[in-house]
């Protein structure tokens, strides 16, 4: 996906999430809202890398750190629908990787135990303070509680909350169970 289109789709998901539409005038506040300019200058990070451009993708990645207070590795993707709700303490490793519209709240660390590091699958919510640690798979449509310590695999659709992080509810359990009732 082009640099331009994957912006505007990171900017459009967080618009979405924080006003609940994306007209013009979500998408103008979303521009001044705290996060978005972390989410900019991480893509611009990640075009530089990938146009073999590594100065410049420091200059962006120690930019992010200065101006946001947001941490994220040279090495790290996400698909489209990129979102910092809030950037300031967030630490992603360089080897993460991302699949398409993933939230991401402040105070969040995402990182390596010994070179191993999590892959997040699509539509995942990570709450802030959350600790997504080593060698673990979030499944599609994971949602991780606030300050929760995640060091094993989440199954998709599955809430998980507390140190060391557990299960409380898949969606999907919930939504065959609310059908049945009724």
């Amino acid at each position: 996906m082009r640099l331009f289109k994957l912006i505007v789709s990171d900017i459009r998901q967080k618009s979405r999430w924080c006003y609940e539409s994306d007209d013009a005038r979500s998408i103008l506040k979303t521009l001044l809202t705290d996060g978005t300019l972390a989410m900019v200058l991480f893509r611009l990070m990640e075009a530089s890398r990938r146009a073999r451009l590594a100065p410049l993708g420091m200059v962006f990645n120690k930019m992010n750190v200065v101006l946001s207070g947001c941490i994220i590795g040279r090495g790290a993707e996400f698909g489209p629908g990129f979102v910092l709700i809030h950037a300031q303490g967030v630490v992603i490793n360089g080897n993460v990787k991302g699949g398409s519209n993933v939230h991401i709240e402040h105070q969040v660390t995402i990182g390596a135990e010994r070179r191993q590091t999590p892959v997040l699958g699509n539509d995942v919510f990570i709450g802030a303070g959350a600790k997504v640690i080593g060698a673990v798979h979030i499944g599609d449509g994971a949602r991780i509680g606030a300050n929760a310590v995640v060091v094993h695999d989440v199954a998709p659709h599955t809430t998980v909350v507390g140190i060391p992080a557990r299960p409380v509810v898949r969606r999907e359990e919930r939504a065959a169970a609310l059908t049945a009732a009724n």
